[in-house]
């Protein structure tokens, strides 16, 4: 019989804090389909937004840990944070082979939503460190993972068992695919080139086009450069790592919530079973 403990849980404002923080970062993500200019107006690159994105993270982040999450709960933070930021040293994104998610997802499963935001952005900032990866794109990528490690404390409760794993995997497929597309529309623009009305230019994205316009060229960009190949195979080991390796993890992961489990603020329900 399974019991309800409490685990990680985030305040009232701290939620509302996260939701107008993930608003910004998606309307950032999706500005290109969302810009109009007039005919033969010079479009510029949202370099401010790029630059207030590590912003918005900081304000979140710091929102979390108003309070002070409890000692114990960061120790976990810390180590699964450097655990993350290993796994995806050793499999950096080859061929679209990343282990970083699997367990950002079983994290976010156990701790609840803003634990998994937490882990998400760190794991991604300190992998980043570790390989030379701290760029442009990084902000994004800390984005994007969190909302996989939030959306993973957000699934359904009560599932557990078989059941429970079958869950995490289907979301594992969805996560991988969603966070390749998000990744992509980050950075289609600037890849492909900005076309003004009326000239022609394949996938790059055209200032001021109809939105439909703009979104099949991306849809097409993405189907063509990463959804068939990276996207795929991220999807496949997340669900390999999930389904073998899930049990256990989750297994060790309440045990560590169940430790941690102190009165007061707290960022999501653990249930030990």
């Amino acid at each position: 019989m399974s019991t309800s403990t409490a685990a990680v849980r985030i305040s009232l404002r701290s939620s509302v804090v996260l939701a107008v923080a993930s608003a910004a970062g998606l309307m950032m993500l999706c500005w290109p389909l969302l810009l109009k200019v007039p005919e033969g107006a010079r479009v510029d690159p949202p370099f401010l937004f790029v630059g207030l994105l590590p912003v918005v993270l900081a304000v979140v982040l710091a929102e979390l840990n108003e309070g002070g999450m409890d000692p114990r709960v960061l120790a976990v933070l810390g180590v699964l944070s450097a655990v993350n930021a290993v796994l995806r040293g050793v499999s950096p994104g080859t061929a679209g082979v990343e282990l970083v998610f699997f367990l950002l997802i079983l994290a976010g499963r156990v701790f609840g939503p803003g634990f998994g935001f937490v882990l998400g952005c760190t794991s991604l900032f300190a992998s980043a460190l570790m390989t030379a990866g701290v760029g442009p794109w990084l902000p994004y990528q800390m984005l994007c993972a969190a909302w996989v490690g939030m959306g993973a404390g957000l699934l359904p409760r009560r599932v557990r068992g078989r059941a429970e794993i079958a869950m995490l995997a289907a979301y594992g497929v969805a996560a991988a695919y969603l966070f390749g597309l998000l990744m992509n529309l980050s950075g289609w623009p600037f890849i492909m080139g900005i076309e003004v009305p009326g000239h022609e230019g394949s996938l790059s994205y055209v200032a001021g086009a109809p939105l439909l316009d703009n979104l099949h060229t991306f849809l097409v960009y993405t189907l063509l450069t990463s959804t068939g190949s990276w996207d795929s195979m991220r999807a496949i080991t997340n669900v390999v790592a999930i389904v073998l390796l899930g049990p256990a993890v989750l297994t060790t992961l309440r045990r560590a919530a169940r430790r941690t489990t102190v009165t007061g603020t707290v960022v999501g329900p653990v249930t030990a079973r």
